[in-house]
């Protein structure tokens, strides 16, 4: 029965292979199915790519049952198999594998090629503990079985993504609206949101959904969504990047007739290298409209200012909540801001077109100043689309926040909750621990694991998160002890009682302290959250 129980051991290794196959699938797809940035997320940390149990698991099966007679060594064969497969119990899954047709490939052929070692060492040697041996080897090895099916069916996902593109560029071309590209390190969503919102008064207006800002997400929502739908007029498309050259593929599909660039600062940093290159990246989204496009410049970034100077397009606007009046007609900037107030019931500014002097008071219940820039821009390109200035300010009034960006609610125990946990970054930092500070009655709690993908400033932009944290906040978790380590150091510069900085390793175990510490009249920042890689 030799070959029997070589086999079921084989089997049972190959059951863990699968469940190895799909964890790390998980966190394959999160990086965006690139090879190179999950290797790096799999080499930082040796329980990934080397877990002790597993290991020993098998290597002691694999010696007990060298020694040991059959049917013994068949036993101990299954029952250290199991061990070492069992996978640990998993923490909170933010984000579930989604079991696309691409993944459902390379899950097949991963699982395919891996089963071709246990198969061969069966019929070669039929050996409990040879199989074993191979079975634990294979186990280990799942994640380059992983990325080289995913090599192996690169040329075919090559193929139909292209059919994929030219069938979303077939639908523009039929339905013909006029596209209206956003892109920027940050406030790209909040201010696709806005302006869809705004344009809706006059025009039926899609924006490509949530953070649809890859070319393949906008062309997953061009076929699902616009195909043979002819009342669409206007079309805006978020465009990211981590790469140079993103955007202008992203441009070849959805060609803007009008461009805005939101912000150019460090997010995403460390995969472009220098600021340098992330303003070349975005700047790929004016260079791709036409003569006669309009490019529409937040004057207050100064490397989006080094943008509007190059002099392309012809038709270019401009707007600032830094400058005065003075300023702003001295330097030629088109919008302002001014009187700025932010208070718990939202923001109130007075918007103006410098050159004419029309002008409207804005009042909204977004908060954060970083926000007025977005409704600036949003403002320049509805007025420039025949929207009334006072319709406008209507609308804006009505705004309700992008989700988990900045987002006030409260809880049954009278907890209020600030949701502003979708990402974060140096400039909406400041925003929304000034947010927190508002809160003037009860605890002012500030939950954060830091900003990521800074690059070499990330350590810097962390410190001074913990110094302004300590401004603003009474108390203080960090989720992360490594991850968070700048911050901590940030606020042991300050006077901050370090009594009240708590260090926990998950948000669950942020949100439990909460729940038992805090109630009515309390509040609760929860200031980005990071991705299941982190």
């Amino acid at each position: 029965m030799p070959n029997i129980w070589a086999l079921l051991v084989g089997l049972i290794w190959l059951a863990g292979a699968w469940l190895r196959l799909r964890q790390q699938a998980r966190f394959y797809q999160i990086e965006e199915y690139m090879s190179r940035r999950y290797l790096r997320w799999l080499l930082a940390a040796r329980e990934r790519y080397s877990p002790l149990r597993p290991i020993g698991a098998g290597l002691l099966g694999v010696a007990l049952m060298t020694l040991a007679a059959q049917p013994v060594d068949a036993i101990a064969g299954s029952l250290f198999a199991l061990a070492a497969i069992l996978p640990k119990r998993a923490g909170t899954v933010k984000k579930p594998l989604v079991m696309t047709t691409r993944v459902k490939r390379i899950l097949f052929l991963a699982l395919l090629l891996s089963a071709l070692p246990i198969v061969g060492a069966w019929v070669a040697v039929a050996e409990v503990a040879v199989i074993s041996a191979v079975g634990l080897a294979l186990w280990l090895l799942m994640p380059l079985w992983l990325l080289i099916a995913n090599g192996l069916l690169t040329p075919l996902d090559a193929l139909l993504r292209r059919r994929f593109l030219r069938q979303a560029a077939a639908v523009l071309a039929q339905t013909q609206p006029k596209i209206i590209g956003i892109t920027g390190s940050y406030g790209k969503t909040t201010t696709k949101t806005f302006l869809r919102d705004i344009l809706s008064l006059r025009y039926q207006v899609y924006a490509s959904p949530k953070s649809y800002n890859t070319l393949m997400g906008i062309s997953l929502a061009i076929n699902r969504d616009l195909a043979e739908d002819y009342r669409t007029e206007i079309f805006i498309s978020e465009m990211g990047a981590y790469v140079p050259g993103e955007i202008a593929r992203i441009c070849q599909l959805t060609p803007p007739d009008i461009a805005i660039i939101t912000e150019v600062g460090p997010q995403h940093l460390e995969r472009f290298g220098s600021l340098e290159n992330v303003q070349k990246a975005k700047y790929e989204l004016v260079a791709n409209l036409p003569p006669d496009g309009l490019a529409i410049f937040n004057w207050d970034n100064t490397y989006i200012r080094a943008m509007y100077k190059r002099g392309y397009p012809a038709k270019r606007l401009t707007v600032s909540r830094e400058l005065s009046l003075d300023e702003a007609r001295a330097q030629g900037v088109d919008w302002l801001a001014q009187d700025m107030r932010e208070s718990i019931a939202g923001l109130s500014f007075r918007v103006m077109d410098v050159k004419s002097g029309e002008y409207a008071q804005v009042e909204t219940r977004l908060h954060g100043e970083h926000n007025v820039s977005n409704l600036l821009l949003c403002i320049a390109t509805a007025r420039n689309e025949g929207i009334p200035l006072r319709d406008i300010a209507g609308r804006i009034r009505r705004l309700q926040p992008a989700e988990s960006r900045l987002v006030r609610e409260k809880t049954a125990a009278g907890i209020t909750i600030i949701n502003d946990a979708y990402s974060a970054n140096p400039s909406g930092i400041i925003g929304a621990l000034k947010l927190l500070g508002m809160h003037e009655t009860g605890a002012r709690l500030l939950i954060t694991p830091g900003m990521i993908e800074l690059g070499a400033l990330q350590d810097q932009e962390n410190h001074k998160l913990g110094r302004l944290a300590a401004e603003y906040a009474t108390d203080i978790i960090l989720v992360g002890e490594a991850q968070t380590a700048a911050i901590l150091r940030g606020i042991e510069t300050t006077a901050f009682d370090r009594a009240r900085v708590h260090v926990v390793d998950s948000l669950e175990q942020s949100v439990a302290w909460y729940q038992q510490r805090l109630g009515h009249g309390d509040t609760v920042l929860f200031l980005n959250d990071l991705p299941d890689t982190y």
